[in-house]
């Protein structure tokens, strides 16, 4: 098949890419500059210049493609006002023109990538695909609210019979991953982390490959119209780290920053926060995770599409011998 992909030299998106065409699929990829793309080049992906931000040339870039995975996105927490309207195009935007290139271009289906965050706080629970937020609670955070917008785009054209399957990964780590939580982790491989902070927060983990694994699978045969969680292990970030720390050999540190003084330092200015190297904004990084649970259940993705995603241990094993 040739299968148009968004986001493919991202994170999650070049190990979907990788897997596309080490089993013989061609790739065609949309590029502001091919030559800042050399790992898709290496891949022998087809390049096609240009950007996400006019429909026209998408559906140009979808053209002669039989099916379409949309991964690309913006993803931070605590971003400054200014930065929001980017955002906002990047997460909900560009998803608006990739629906209006897919309908008019004719292919077969599209996989749209979203995130278990879509749920909001899951309070403890483990959730599953028929969960719905309360939306009275307001949202996280502005990441939160535009992928919840961008998935809600997507439920609408499926709700039209759009012929697209929705995949909902948890957080994300492994090679290249330069999140904070992959950072976090990092360095507590690799002792270089001085101190925790926020770490109660809930996490499904997941290691790369096995989400790439499960977004092939749903552009393979998951079912039109229905959405996948793509998860891990459901665990705190505290035990994740302790986890990356027994395998580097490093104990965890044993300070770890007071909820107090860091709601004292969310009342920092933006450009105060910024040079003590904080989040411009620390109290939406504060609402997004103090006390909060993205536990969710991929039993469905693990019914219907043959996922089964490594525990934690094994993906960081991986994901430190590979780097």
């Amino acid at each position: 098949m040739r299968i148009f992909v968004t986001g493919g030299a991202g994170f999650i998106g070049l190990a979907v890419v990788r897997r596309l065409v080490q089993r013989g699929d061609r790739v065609v990829a949309v590029v502001r500059d091919p030559d800042r793309a050399t790992a898709l080049t290496d891949l022998g992906v087809e390049m096609r210049a240009g950007d996400l931000s006019r429909t026209a040339a998408v559906l140009d870039a979808m053209r002669g493609t039989d099916a379409a995975i949309h991964i690309a996105g913006m993803y931070r927490v605590g971003i400054p006002a200014a930065m929001r309207p980017a955002m906002h195009d990047a997460n909900v935007g560009v998803t608006h023109r990739i629906l209006d290139a897919f309908a008019r271009a004719g292919l077969d289906r599209l996989v749209y990538v979203s995130t278990v965050n879509v749920a909001g706080n899951t309070k403890g629970r483990i959730i599953d695909e028929r969960y719905r937020r309360d939306l009275s609670a307001g949202f996280l955070s502005y990441y939160d609210e535009t992928k919840y917008l961008a998935h809600r785009a997507v439920r609408e054209r499926i709700d039209s019979g759009a012929p697209i399957v929705i995949v909902m990964p948890g957080v994300t780590y492994g090679v290249g991953d330069h999140s904070g939580v992959g950072q976090q982790l990092r360095g507590a491989h690799d002792g270089g982390l001085g101190f925790m902070a926020l770490a109660d927060i809930g996490i499904s983990a997941v290691y790369v490959e096995d989400v790439a694994a499960g977004i092939v699978a749903a552009l393979d045969r998951g079912r039109l119209g229905e959405s996948y969680i793509l998860g891990g292990e459901n665990t705190r970030l505290r035990d994740a780290l302790r986890s990356a720390a027994r395998i580097g050999g490093r104990s965890l540190p044993r300070l770890e920053l007071p909820t107090a003084l860091l709601r004292l330092g969310s009342h920092a200015p933006e450009a105060l926060a910024r040079a003590a190297g904080l989040p411009d904004d620390l109290r939406e990084v504060l609402r997004a995770t103090l006390g909060v649970t993205y536990w969710a259940s991929s039993a469905k993705a693990a019914t219907e599409l043959g996922y089964v995603p490594r525990d934690l241990g094994s993906g960081l094993r991986a994901t430190f011998d590979e780097s």
